[in-house]
């Protein structure tokens, strides 16, 4: 899938959306889904749903910041009754132009506040770290890095890959100038425009690091177990690192679900994302080849993952993490868009 940054209030860069299964607004016992996630996972919670509770779900699959964007024009004209999106940054935007409904505490209980809207108008539904796709024919351990700001450095140059237009960089990027402010990350993306392959997006990133183009890759982890997945344990010639010490590099990030202020079909919204949240829906993510981590404790993932508490990942607040506009425009400014 293309995907691409947003200028100012998260305009779309794409030269066009797709946007499967359009439909018109739902019915009386429909709902429309505008879908930012992996439409294998979602296409399997709207079958369990839609049999457990006989509401149909209208859905729309594009690029989470693109469906973003598309609600902000929209506004209150928007046919989309749940927003789903693999980053909360992509939430936070809307909820801060009052586009999305409170969740009622059933819905919100089901996963810790850290990761919920402060505001109680979206809901976690997933996590994911970013990490560091590796080929170990070109990269010792040694030789790897213990901070993600390392690779701005010289000695990178030429051997880093990275998907800057893919709407999982942002939050990294976000998630440097929460830590170490503007300036260091603005350095940090001057460092990356001298050293690195771009791609289109992450798939891209992961795969040519496994075919020796390139050392490493920035990548979130779950893309490098679906391509292993899909070529086979034989085929896998690269390796997935972790930054150490809670550094910004492995920073967990999380999917959520919202329900918009638009429409009228509020009880049906609410429903499928407490489905989504719940422990059946959260089985259903563990088990499908996502790779994605539920948010909903207690619920163990794939067992192709690490636990988290062995990666121990870098954590930030959503609130901190804000709303990657700032971290559009430096991504811009540094010519990577």
């Amino acid at each position: 899938m293309t995907k691409r940054l947003l200028a100012g209030c998260l305009m779309a860069l794409t030269l066009g959306l797709a946007l499967a299964g359009c439909g018109g607004a739902g019915s009386a016992n429909t709902i429309v889904l505008y879908n930012g996630q992996h439409p294998q996972l979602t296409d399997a919670l709207v079958h369990a749903f839609t049999r457990q509770t006989g509401i149909q779900v209208s859905v729309r699959t594009g690029d989470g910041i693109v469906l973003a964007d598309q609600i902000l024009q929209e506004g209150s004209a928007s046919p989309a009754d749940v927003y789903l999106t693999e980053n909360s940054p992509e939430l936070m935007n809307l909820e801060a132009h009052g586009l999305l409904a409170k969740l009622p505490t059933t819905v919100l209980d089901q996963i810790p506040a850290r990761d919920d809207s402060p505001a109680g108008e979206w809901v976690g539904v997933a996590l994911r770290v970013s990490s560091l796709a590796y080929d170990p024919a070109r990269l010792s351990q040694s030789q790897l890095p213990t901070s993600v700001l390392q690779l701005a450095q010289p000695q990178w140059k030429g051997k880093i890959a990275i998907a800057p237009t893919d709407s999982d960089f942002p939050p990294l990027v976000g998630a440097i100038i929460s830590t170490y402010g503007r300036s260091v990350a603005q350095r940090w993306l001057a460092g990356l425009k001298r050293n690195a392959q771009t791609y289109q997006d992450e798939e891209g990133v992961v795969a040519a690091v496994n075919r020796g183009d390139v050392a490493a890759g920035i990548v979130n982890q779950y893309y490098w177990y679906r391509l292993r997945l899909e070529v086979g344990n034989g085929a896998i010639h690269s390796k997935l690192y972790y930054f150490p010490d809670h550094d910004i590099g492995s920073i967990e990030n999380v999917s959520g679900a919202a329900v918009l202020t638009s429409r009228t079909h509020r009880k049906a919204a609410q429903a499928f994302v407490q489905f989504i949240v719940s422990a059946a829906g959260q089985r259903i993510l563990a088990q499908s080849y996502d790779f994605e981590y539920p948010a909903r404790p207690r619920i163990a993932p794939n067992p192709a993952l690490p636990p988290l508490s062995s990666i121990s990942p870098a954590t930030l607040s959503v609130t901190a993490l804000g709303t990657d506009l700032a971290a559009s425009q430096l991504i811009e400014q540094a010519g990577l868009a």
